[in-house]
């Protein structure tokens, strides 16, 4: 590509300028939170399957400007917002859990999260491995973690409780990344907009294949998007028939990764039980510091999480990301005849399985 320019607008945020403000938080009011306990509770009676249940059969009039202004900051504006005010400490996890999946329901649809078929999945340490460790699950882990994009156009996140210490999440701007790359190293930055192969093995342990291919920028029709996560990208390199990363590629994500890790970049939030945070994969990325879990495992740091598909025709180059290779909801389950059904119904799903990832 020759004529790289930088990117302006919304998405192209500093962390340090956000913390000035609350801008980004959006507080929930007495009649939107009346109403998500009041269809929540209803879709915890109907118990309707997870995989097949539309946002139409519960409606929320209530939430209407709550639900314009999470779409509208995803698709126009930082990329990402937190939604605050619900309590899980009196809603409990399974109610909590049914507030979330309805308003992700309204924002985008489920998409599997594994080749299990989870749809709604757990972050909630159950090992102490080290990220570097190959059989690590990310997820299940207290390690603390690199900036990088989940495999989803949306990613989601509930805190229903949160770790004794440490554990803040952290976002960064994509398009604030590369600004700074291509000021920086213009000789690099096009290597960014070719494909590299990604280990889909270390994400997802029964991945059907041990890489895919994705850029990690995407710019069209005037549209930047990014995906990434170099420690994939370098992981993906121990398979054999994976081409071998030139010096210059390295150099650009080991650039890429140093960049994130630059003060002033990354927005730290103050994650707290109730808070709903939801983020467009292709605006920012996201990471957590390692954290201590309280010594009482039914209080340790435990985050639900949904992946959406949102379509709302964002123009991206084809094969970006890994929601390329993901399956909707519609076939979780297919590939595995022994999965629990009870992951498919939302009260066995916000209880994790504690026995995945170690």
């Amino acid at each position: 590509m020759t004529d790289l320019q930088p990117i302006e607008g919304p998405s192209a945020w500093r962390g340090d300028h956000l913390e000035q403000t609350s801008e980004w938080i959006r507080e929930l009011n007495a009649a939107e939170l009346e109403e998500l306990t009041t269809v929540a509770r209803r879709f915890i009676e109907d118990d309707p399957d997870l995989r097949t249940v539309v946002a139409a059969d519960y409606q929320l009039a209530a939430c209407a400007g709550l639900l314009r202004e999470i779409c509208d900051q995803l698709d126009a504006g930082r990329g990402f917002i937190l939604v605050r005010g619900l309590d899980p400490a009196t809603l409990g996890d399974e109610l909590s859990g049914a507030i979330f999946f309805l308003v992700n329901l309204h924002v985008g649809s489920p998409m599997q999260q594994s080749q299990v078929g989870d749809l709604l999945d757990h972050i909630v340490a159950n090992s102490d491995k080290l990220l570097e460790d190959p059989g690590a699950l990310p997820s299940r882990i207290r390690d603390q973690l690199p900036f990088h994009s989940d495999s989803s156009d949306v990613v989601s996140l509930l805190c229903l409780r949160g770790a004794r210490r440490g554990g803040a999440s952290l976002l960064v701007s994509g398009s604030t990344i590369y600004n700074v790359i291509l000021e920086r190293r213009p000789d690099l930055a096009p290597l960014l907009f070719r494909p590299f192969h990604w280990d889909w093995r270390r994400q997802d342990h029964d991945a059907p294949a041990p890489t895919y291919t994705s850029p990690v920028c995407s710019h069209v029709d005037g549209v930047f998007s990014t995906y990434a996560g170099s420690t994939m990208v370098f992981s993906a390199q121990d398979y054999p028939g994976v081409p071998p990363l030139t010096d210059a590629e390295r150099e650009v994500l080991e650039l890429y990764d140093e960049v994130s890790e630059e003060a002033g970049l990354a927005l730290s939030m103050d994650f707290r039980p109730g808070d709903m945070q939801f983020l467009l994969n292709y605006a920012a990325l996201h990471s957590r510091t390692a954290y201590e879990d309280s010594d009482d495992p039914a209080e340790r740091r435990h985050l639900l999480r949904m992946w959406l598909r949102r379509d709302v025709g964002r123009p991206i180059v084809d094969g970006f990301g890994k929601n390329a290779v993901v399956a909707d909801r519609s076939s979780a389950g297919d590939a595995d005849p022994t999965v629990e059904d009870r992951i498919f119904h939302i009260r066995g799903a916000v209880v994790p399985d504690m026995q995945r990832g170690l």
